[in-house]
Formats: structure tokens, sequence, C-alpha cells
């Protein structure tokens, strides 16, 4: 059993650095009090630290965070229930406002977050512990508050750093303000004071992260924060060196592996799978317990979609069990949900994009294959289809289902695939990154580690700083690494092997059916490159949404690439909407001051 219980206490402060909601001053009793002098002591002070790392769970994983991370991207539109109950994809099509209640998962929650970690700040140093937990105490509030506040603005803009006592400070008064003006002077201070508390944590992590557990250490800071460097350098609040220091923090960390505890696995499979989610790949995860839902702080394992619930699992499944075999029979070879394909909510569904374009190549690079299932077995005996045949695969192209002849299973073509605009058809690949045998019933929320840093998205960083800074054969060094890696696969000879290897240092410049192979050089390393080479490697990982939108591609990629959003998709979108419920609960008049741009309250 990993870690079992680095969550298990949470605690419970009354001292909201905002107010969202209730303005009344409510009358209670309470039973058990911790006021802030248990902060002050060896327990109180760690267990403080474990409620900031549990308190992520808010941030990946349950709905709302799935939804706003990676929903109305050029990568992923909705699914067939990714619809409200008027019928309004409110994140899918772009029809959002300040009422949408997903966007309130980072924003109700965040901020109590931050407000902790300011106390933990605080009151470290007069402590009674020895000084090497000390370091390492600050050094996780740190990470865990500048990440926080990273989450905040990816998808708000520039946030209070003033929760009601000064900035940074820990407040314990009640309070209504939102100290959010000026705005574009917070943004600057925002991405100032989250590269410093990343900067601190890679000076005060433990070098490695200890086996079998998503203790932080200086591996998942420098990763955060050369993805908070490149993030500034697109942004309104860049700095001239900040693309230099984003390649500078990505290649120390590469270059150092094994001081830090981190290589790339040699098969791209094994990143993702199942009972192997403590590899030396992954450099920090959000932690969950298999089996164990009062660990995870699950209250219904069946049917919670909020609060810490990892659904994850259940998210991206297509509608498997209505597929008829053949097509028009009736025959259903999978007439029931099964465990190891999981509950089908249909709520993120890949795009032609994503399958067409980025993932053309299905043949060398493997990393399609490991990314979806694309084959389904027979679970019940029907007519001519016993238990484990196949029972219906979606075809890499069109045109290789033309090729697929004379089979009892059916094939299906991506030209039939469920999309908003073809809904007949309910199936699609299906990311199984997430996937969760053990747990007790096809419904049930997952229990394993969100993973949150990888190293393969460092050498991505790095990449695509270098290019941004003229280094073009170091950023081309590095796509090659991840793309022979994608080459890899089981029962491959060692001349086989090398064979794939090198048709991976190339790209098809023309379709499934008549490729061109040509060789990948320096002119290639475009923008729009870099995030295909994104999505294969990162593919549904709770990125993608902010690595658009923070690079200023978002409106343009979901127009090319997203039908559903392209209609509604403004140039204001690049943000979120300020919470209706933060406005209402202040008393200024002048609320839209405080509202992004396009927003109406």
């Amino acid at each position: 059993m990993k870690k079992k219980n680095i969550y298990k206490w949470s605690i419970l402060l009354g001292l909201i650095g905002l107010t969202t909601s209730c303005s009344k001053i409510l009358d209670e009793e309470p039973r058990t009090v911790f006021t802030t002098e248990y902060l002050k002591t060896s327990s109180g002070i760690q267990n403080a630290v474990n409620a900031l790392y549990s308190g992520m769970r808010f941030n990946y994983g349950p709905m709302g965070a799935m939804l706003i991370m990676n929903n109305g991207t050029d990568e992923i539109t909705s699914g067939d229930q990714g619809f409200n109950q008027t019928g309004e994809v409110q994140l899918g099509n772009y029809s959002i406002n300040s009422d949408n209640g997903h966007i309130l998962t980072p924003w109700n929650r965040n901020f109590s977050h931050i407000n902790l970690a300011n106390a933990v700040i605080n009151f470290a140093p007069e402590v009674n512990v020895t000084d090497n937990v000390r370091k390492t105490l600050l050094a996780e509030a740190h990470y865990l508050r500048g990440l926080y506040y990273f989450l905040l603005v990816q998808q708000f803009g520039a946030v209070p750093l003033d929760l009601g006592s000064g900035e940074l400070a820990f407040n314990q008064s009640a309070y209504q303000g939102f100290n959010r003006l000026p705005v574009n002077d917070l943004f600057v201070k925002n991405y100032r004071e989250i590269i410093a508390d990343l900067k601190y944590a890679t000076e005060n992590l433990p070098d490695q992260r200890p086996t079998g557990a998503f203790k932080l250490s200086k591996s998942a800071a420098f990763h955060m924060l050369s993805k908070a460097y490149l993030y500034r350098g697109y942004s309104t609040a860049k700095q001239a060196t900040d693309f230099d220091s984003a390649y500078l923090v990505a290649k120390h960390l590469i270059d150092n592996k094994a001081t830090y505890g981190t290589t790339l696995l040699q098969n791209y499979a094994d990143v993702h799978r199942e009972d192997n989610d403590y590899n030396s790949e992954i450099l920090f995860s959000i932690e969950r317990v298999p089996g164990n839902h009062a660990d995870n702080e699950v209250n219904n394992p069946s049917s919670e979609f909020t609060n810490k619930a990892n659904i994850s699992n259940n998210f991206f499944n297509c509608n498997y069990p209505t597929v008829q075999v053949p097509a028009g029979s009736g025959v259903l070879p999978i007439p029931d949900r099964v465990l190891n394909y999981g509950r089908p909510l249909r709520q993120l569904c890949p795009t032609p994009y994503t399958y067409n374009v980025a993932f053309l190549d299905k043949h060398y690079d493997s990393r399609y294959n490991n990314t979806f299932r694309t084959v389904w077995l027979t679970t019940v005996a029907r007519t001519d289809f016993a238990v484990g045949d196949t029972a219906y695969i979606l075809a890499p192209s069109d045109f290789e289902a033309t090729l697929i002849t004379g089979k009892k299973y059916r094939v299906i073509p991506p030209s039939q695939f469920y999309l908003p605009s073809n809904p007949a058809l309910q199936v699609y690949p299906n990311l199984k990154k997430y996937d969760d045998n053990k747990r007790a019933t096809v419904n049930d929320v997952s229990g394993r580690p969100f993973v949150v840093a990888k190293l393969s998205e460092v050498y991505l960083i790095a990449a695509e700083a270098a290019m941004k800074t003229g280094k073009t054969a170091e950023a081309l060094g590095y796509i090659t690494t991840l793309r022979k890696r994608a080459a890899y696969r089981t029962g491959l000879s060692a001349a086989e092997l090398a064979l794939r290897e090198e048709q991976m240092t190339k790209r098809n410049a023309g379709t499934a059916q008549t490729p061109n192979w040509v060789t990948i050089s320096g002119a290639d390393l475009t923008t729009d490159f870099i995030m295909e080479e994104r999505t294969r490697e990162l593919f549904g990982e709770s990125i993608r949404w902010a690595d658009l939108a923070c690079r200023g591609l978002l409106v343009d990629r979901v127009k090319r690439y997203n039908a559903l959003g392209a209609a509604n998709i403004k140039d204001h979108h690049v943000l979120r909407p300020i919470p209706q419920t933060q406005l209402n609960a202040m008393n200024d008049p002048n609320k839209s001051q405080y509202q992004n741009p396009g927003y109406t309250n």
C-alpha cells in the first residue's frame, strides 16, 4: 500500500481569505476547535502541510477540474453526455458566463489553501522541529502555494495576493474585500511570487522523492519553475530572460537526472501503466490510495463527481456497450458496463485533430496505441461471438478501414467516430491512461494518483524554450529523444527497433493513404509542431486548455480544430470569468471593474 496516511488528516480553519457566498455570521457551537496556536506545534505544522497536499485533490481529478482543464480545446470536445440539462455546453462550446459552476472548483478551494500555506510559512520559523524538518516543510509550502496560485492565474489572470492581512500574509479574520486592482500590476506580481515560491522549492526540497510516495522533491520544483518561466514568457508580464530561464532550468534537470532520481522510461506504455504509478519518469502526482475511499476523502465512490473524487478513469470513456455487431443487427457483444472498460460517462471526446492530425502516424509512433483503447473484446457470448473474441475496432484511418475485410468483428472508421455534429455512434478513441481495475464496481471513482509533473514534459519545455531563443539544434535534440523513445514496442528485435527509431526522425507530410516521409529539421520546429508533439506525449493530462490559453493559441486552434467551440469562441475566452458568487459577496457597487474583459455580471 502506497503512503496510506499522507492525506488522512485535513485541517479546517474557518479562516477564509476570500468570502465567496454567505455574508451572514453563523452562530455555531464548536465541538473541536483548532486555533492558530496549533500551527505553532510540530504536529500542527506537519498536518497543515499534509492538508496543503490534500487540497490539491480539488484541482486534479474531480469533475470541475477535469472539464475546465481539458474541454473546449483543439484536442478535446464534449461527448454526448457533456451537456447540461438545457442542452447547452457551457465549457466546450464557450457559452460560458460568470455563473458557470465548474470554474468554482479552483476558485472556491485554492484561496483557503493559499492562506494555509501563508500560515505555514509565517509560523514554521518558530516551531520546535529540527532544522532539516523545518527546511522541508517550508519548501513544500512554498511549492504548493506557488502551484495553487499558478493554477488560478492560468484560468483567471490576476488574482489577489492580499487575502485581508497584506500580500502573502496569513489572514485569520473574516474578510469580504477583493484586492484585484490594478489588474495589470497585480498580474506581474502574481508571476513574480509564483516564480519566487518555486525557486525557493528548487533550492530547499530534498534532491529525490522517496520510493513509493509523492512527497515533493527538487525534480518536481524544477519542472514547475521551468513551466512558469515559459508561460510568463508568453504573457503580458513577460521578462526578456524568461525563455532563457525556462531553457536553463529544464536543461539543468535533464542534465542531472541521476542526481534527482528521474529518467525517461524505455517504453512509453509504462509511464501511465496501472501498478506502475511511482515510476522514475513521474516527478509528482496527487496521491490517492487504491480501494481506500476514506483515505481518499470520498464519501460516495459510485456517485461522487466533485469535491476530491478522482473521476478521471470514467470521464473519457465512450458508449462501448451500445455498439451492435454487425451494424444494425441488434447484437451487442458488450451489452453491459464492465470494470476493465469503465463507466461510459462520455464527457470528454477527442477531436478529429487528435486522431487525424497529431496522431497521423499510428504505426511507427507507439503513443497513439499506448494512449487510446481502440479494440473492445466480447464479454458475453452472442451468436457467433465467444467471450474474448474481438467485438469491434476503431480503424487508424478511413483508408485503412477499407483494407480490413473478411472479419466478423466490426471495423469503425474515423469518419464514423462520435462528434457533436455526428452523434449517431457514441464511440471514439478511449483514453486509457487513467484505467483503474482495482475499483470495487464499474461506477466507482479512481484510487490512482493523478500525474502533475513528468520528465517528458521537461524535455518538451526545454525544446520549446530553446526554439524561442534560437537554439535550434538543442530543440531538435530534445524532440528527437522523445520521438525515438516512442518507437519502442515490446518484442522488437534490435534491428527492428533501430529502423523504427530512424523512422521517428521523420514526419509524414502526406496522408495515411499516400504517406510522404520527410526528415524533421530545425525548420519544422514551429509552434504548431511543438503543440502537436505535446498532444502526442501529454494528451488528456489536464494541461491543454492552459497550454493554449497562456500561449495565445486558444482561439486560433479551437477555430481550426474544434467545430463545437469554433462558432462561439472569442478573444476574451483566454481567461475565465471571475465567478458571480465572488462579485455578489462584495459591497463595492462598481463590480464590473473586477471582472475580466468580455464578461458581464
